[in-house]
């Protein structure tokens, strides 16, 4: 991660500044000894009033300049205070224990700032997409650095709050993590309000990941126990009555130790009834057929997290979902094995760069054909950022061009890697992983280890590159966000900015409508372009990776393009009685 300055050098400084203090101090006050002497004399002579009224026009001056001394004292003494660690100051070590807390809040960065700082990153971004989509490759080589360099200095700001960041996000989490099992866990599961989810969705293992989390949430809105129904769970499929054990059971935790049976006095389907809260047991359909949508679908957060959860992190949302799917996710023992397993085999390290391939079925009907060396130029990109941050730290050693490679083509290993083995990348992952991936085999016990195993690996690089049509992908980048300790030291405590798509932006599938506000007014320059007024509701149908997103105007009705640095996102909230005071 990158560095700020060191308590030893901030100190030095300090030093400085108040021998430079001393010195003026010295230089205003000097003249008052020779004026002191000099009255002395004037009056042993008798000569008392030709220089009195000087002495006290100089004495009066002195005093004023003095003052002023002091004011810019303290102002140099306040932005020093900002280059050192805030949990590490020389200064609040000496107060007393309230007096540190209290001038600890008075340093802590504001919503505001995080904000600021986190949309200027944003922008730089946005700025560089447009660029690259306007400038030949030989002037973009002199973007890509300036970009890089902003970056850096970017991640100085950053850093300064890590270990507060990181404290404020891991007590989020653990929040979060203690109320679902609280809510997993009743102490009498014959009388526990449930509600009941069928795993038998018709869709892929990131799509059936990702109803399972949808059913959670009514869980942690409605304050319901979530009993999970796998026994017709396609994946590692058996048709004895112990198939959830053979399937669920295998890779991942119970999600209760307690409650694990659906049974109760009353029943009903979601929308079947006015009065839900009377029955004990509720059935959750699939979430393309729910008739009745409650605001607390997503995109929305807590409305009781979202202040810190806005101030703590770019993509609320994304860091929400995270949570569950991680709780969701927990690898049984034998699946932890195997994972650890892997990737001692791999020698699996960071920094690395996770890239995703989805091929074979999605291809033609849901995502476009891409070549591995539209994934590389990215890839490419952020190991030229850390080269550059390295030598700004005047550390010329070249990072090893690490991958880890994921894809459902096995093919891709022999006709498309070389080219890159060749320049120096080192790929890590197994060609066999990827065809127990084939759709033959898909739901097999193999391939059922193996997705999870890319899933886990995928989330646990520095940086993804892949495809957000992919429920693998966008699952692989919401556990990202749960993982705020990474080894590297290039290692960011808010990765929602640790990716690259080349196609969707994030969306979770059956989501209520993800809008943006403008901040900016923006006059159309061609026909494919809307207007924008300032407080516009855009509703975003997907970023053009290229200065442009398309949206539909909700105030004018227009459809169309508008520049994406003229927006902010527009971040929902609901209830969720998982998280009322007790």
């Amino acid at each position: 991660m990158l560095t700020s300055f060191s308590v030893t050098s901030a100190s030095r400084l300090l030093i400085a500044v108040v021998i430079v203090w001393l010195l003026i101090i010295f230089v205003i006050t000097g003249p008052l000894i020779g004026w002191s002497h000099s009255r002395e004399d004037g009056m042993a002579n008798g000569d008392s009033n030709g220089n009195g009224e000087m002495i006290l026009a100089r004495l009066s001056r002195a005093m004023n300049e003095l003052t002023a001394l002091k004011a810019q004292n303290e102002e140099l003494r306040s932005l020093l205070q900002n280059y050192l660690p805030i949990d590490l100051s020389p200064i609040e070590s000496s107060m007393s224990h309230s007096s540190t807390s209290d001038a600890k809040k008075s340093q802590l960065p504001s919503q505001e700032y995080e904000l600021t700082r986190r949309r200027i990153e944003t922008n730089v971004h946005e700025l560089w997409h447009f660029l690259r989509s306007k400038t030949n490759s030989s002037i973009m080589q002199t973007v890509n650095e300036m970009k890089h360099n902003l970056l850096y200095d970017l991640g100085i700001i950053e850093n300064r709050d890590k270990h507060w960041r990181e404290s404020e996000l891991k007590s989020l989490s653990e929040l979060v993590q203690n109320k679902i099992k609280e809510l997993q866990n009743p102490s009498s599961c014959g009388s526990a309000q449930k509600l009941v989810c069928q795993l038998n969705k018709g869709c892929g293992f990131g799509c059936q990941i990702h109803h399972l989390a949808y059913c959670m949430i009514f869980s942690m809105a409605t304050k319901r126990t979530l009993i999970m129904n796998a026994h017709n769970w396609r994946y590692a499929h058996s048709k004895s009555k112990s198939s959830e054990a053979k399937g669920w059971n295998s890779v991942f935790l119970p999600l209760s130790e307690t409650c694990l049976d659906e049974s109760g006095s009353t029943r009903v389907s979601w929308s079947s009834a006015p009065d839900l809260d009377s029955y004990q047991v509720i059935d959750l359909p699939i979430i393309d057929s729910l008739r009745s949508r409650p605001n607390y679908l997503p995109l929305s957060i807590p409305e009781e997290l979202s202040s810190s959860l806005i101030q703590l992190h770019g993509s609320p949302i994304v860091w929400f979902i995270g949570q569950i799917v991680s709780y969701l996710m927990r690898p049984s023992p034998e699946m932890t094995d195997y994972i650890n397993q892997q990737k001692d085999r791999f020698k699996f390290k960071t920094p690395i760069v996770g890239v995703h391939v989805r091929r074979t079925d999605k291809i033609g009907t849901e995502a476009a054909f891409h070549p591995l060396s539209e994934y590389m130029k990215f890839v490419a990109d952020y190991y030229d950022r850390l080269d550059l941050f390295n030598e700004r730290k005047q550390n010329n050693k070249k990072v090893e061009r690490l991958v880890y490679l994921a894809t459902d083509d096995s093919s891709l290993w022999a006709k498309e890697v070389k080219e890159f083995e060749d320049k120096g990348y080192v790929f890590i992952g197994d060609s066999q992983i990827s065809q127990t991936a084939s759709i033959g085999r898909r739901y097999s016990i193999d391939s059922l280890r193996n997705i999870i195993l890319d899933v886990w690996l995928l989330s646990e690089s520095d940086f993804l590159v892949c495809t957000f049509s992919s429920q693998v992908c966008r699952l692989a980048y919401e556990l990202m966000q749960t993982r705020t300790h990474g080894n590297s030291q290039f290692a960011k405590t808010d990765k929602s900015s640790a990716f690259y798509s080349l196609d969707d932006i994030y969306y979770f599938g059956g989501q209520t409508d993800h809008n943006q506000i403008a901040v900016l007014s923006h006059t159309p320059h061609n026909k494919q372009e809307i207007n924008l007024k300032i407080g516009d509701i855009i509703g975003i149908a997907g970023n053009h990776w290229n200065g442009f997103s398309k949206g539909l105007n909700r105030n004018t009705k227009e459809n169309g393009l508008y520049p994406g640095f003229k927006t902010i996102e527009k971040i929902e909230s609901a209830h969720f009685k998982l998280f009322e005071p007790n």
